[in-house]
């Protein structure tokens, strides 16, 4: 691998305690985001909240369980429901844009802290930016997918966590249970926002704002080695620090033409990991199943049988994606979950056709919910972690933060918007739906065929090396004839540099 300053580098140390540690205290900051995700769509499929605040909703699903003219594609269709659902990735959205420059002025370290002690929705937002981002700079490159997808394992075990809170409140006797299931996110964001307090700040931070010898000493201590051995990486963070502080607005930088694979990257894994279909999974399972003919208490265990599909599967990732590598993972996993999707779209469709009026025998259920947890695997050792390490991990110091907070934007209005799309086509579009998601599946997977090098191994100083060697990339990172400054006419030449190639 190719250090900035031109030599091949491999820097030594390995994963300390001292870095696990802190790197489990910062990616546990996921719990919450997966929680929100389990619990909502577990609570709206309870008949009493229903009852109480969507009792439109509650009628059309009596109705369609009565088989009195009512659809069962049909029967949580309703626009309020979903917008409890997903309102809170409006304000992470907003609050993740927010995050870059509070990242960057104040440090890795103290966005993480902020973000689980403030309301939950901008938390979401704070946290998702600044999360990847430190575990992408705390880790050893040869081990930096292992501990970068820590971030998705505790969003997985959230989501887990939620599904067994919402089976078990589902069973209070007197329908007060939802409203446990809800006050309950308060327990582990007190616990991981004391934690979080005693985080350390990364290396990269500490030279960003210009704290040199503070950041020698974090180094040697986050790689376990001494001081004439942690000079080589040292030399390259001061020079990859030198050029962050020279850039006075990333937000502009970012823009240029030798940033333009790492944009596309910021905008596109995102975007393509909610065309996937997963939120319609890991937001609705619950709702989804008791559409699907499931009582409330088994759509509700349907749900707690996934979310441990998806935690298990979480693990194989963090345990292969630094031996396998990130292309490979999402290759495959794109192939699992184009079968998956298809599977379920003919399976529901076979059923259901298109009047929506019918049951599913308990059989013909055990296999909807056989082949929804293979598409889930799928996804939870593919796109679930690899979608938020790719990026943390692609991006140059000066730009690192920006490029993170459009990543998480990005990924939090799509959130939003598939989840608020997502009742009302498939009333819509009845078993169809999932066929058009399995067909966004071959785009996301031709996408990282074509377009997404091999990043393993390669520390984050030295990404440029990547960019360079690959077939369509490097003609946008070339830097000859690009000024150091940010203007409107250096980003015009980008752009009208683009038409040249």
């Amino acid at each position: 691998m190719v250090a900035p300053s031109g030599r091949r580098q491999d820097y030594p140390g390995g994963l300390t305690p001292f870095v696990l540690m802190a790197c489990l205290v910062a990616s546990s900051g996921g719990l919450i985001f997966g929680y929100d995700i389990g619990i909502s769509g577990g609570v709206t499929s309870m008949d009493p909240f229903l009852r109480g605040f969507f009792p439109s909703v509650y009628q059309k699903q009596l109705q369609a369980e009565a088989g009195d003219g009512g659809s069962q594609y049909c029967k949580f269709n309703s626009q309020l429901l979903t917008l409890f659902t997903s309102s809170l990735y409006v304000a992470a959205l907003v609050s993740s844009l927010m995050a870059a420059s509070v990242t960057r002025a104040f440090g890795r370290k103290w966005s993480i802290s902020s973000s689980i002690s403030v309301l939950l929705g901008v938390g979401v937002g704070f946290a998702n930016q600044s999360v990847p981002v430190y575990l992408s700079e705390m880790a050893p490159a040869r081990m930096s997918g292992m501990i970068n997808n820590g971030f998705q394992l505790m969003i997985t075990l959230g989501v887990f966590f939620a599904n067994l809170i919402n089976y078990g409140t589902d069973r209070i006797a007197g329908g007060w249970g939802w409203g446990l299931s809800l006050a309950l996110a308060a327990v582990p964001a007190a616990v991981i926002t004391v934690r979080s307090l005693f985080l350390p700040d990364t290396p990269n931070s500490l030279l960003e704002r210009g704290r040199p010898e503070e950041a020698r000493r974090m180094l040697r201590r986050v790689r376990g080695v001494d001081d004439a051995e942690v000079s080589a990486e040292y030399d390259d963070l001061v020079a990859a620090g030198e050029a962050s502080r020279a850039v006075s607005r990333p937000w502009c930088d970012i823009l240029r033409r030798k940033h333009r694979p790492q944009l596309a990257m910021a905008v596109a894994i995102p975007l393509f990991q909610q065309l996937t279909g997963i939120n319609v999974i890991m937001f609705y399972v619950p709702v989804l199943f008791k559409t699907l003919g499931f009582g409330g208490g088994a759509s509700l265990m349907s749900a707690v049988i996934t979310g441990l599909v998806n935690l298990v599967s979480t693990l194989v990732s963090v345990f292969t994606v630094d031996r396998v590598g990130r292309r490979a993972l999402l290759l495959e996993g794109g192939a699992q979950m184009l079968a998956g999707q298809l599977a379920v779209g003919a399976l529901i469709g076979a059923k259901f056709g298109w009047s929506g009026v019918a049951t599913i025998p308990t059989g013909y259920a055990v296999a909807v919910v056989v082949v929804m947890c293979a598409y889930v695997a799928g996804f939870a050792w593919s796109w679930g972690p690899l979608a938020w390490l790719v990026p943390s991990e692609v991006m140059p110091l000066e730009v690192r933060p920006a490029g993170q907070s459009i990543t998480v934007a990005v990924n939090m209005l799509m959130t939003f918007a598939v989840a608020q799309a997502f009742l009302p086509l498939l009333c819509r579009l009845k078993f169809v739906l999932f066929f058009a998601f399995a067909a966004f599946v071959v785009v996301v997977t031709l996408f990282v065929a074509f377009f997404l090098p091999e990043t393993k191994g390669v520390p984050i100083e030295d990404m440029a090396a990547v960019w360079k060697a690959h077939w369509y990339w490097k003609r946008f990172v070339d830097d000859d004839g690009e000024g150091a400054d940010c203007r409107g006419g250096d980003i015009e030449m980008g752009f009208a540099g683009d038409a040249k190639n």
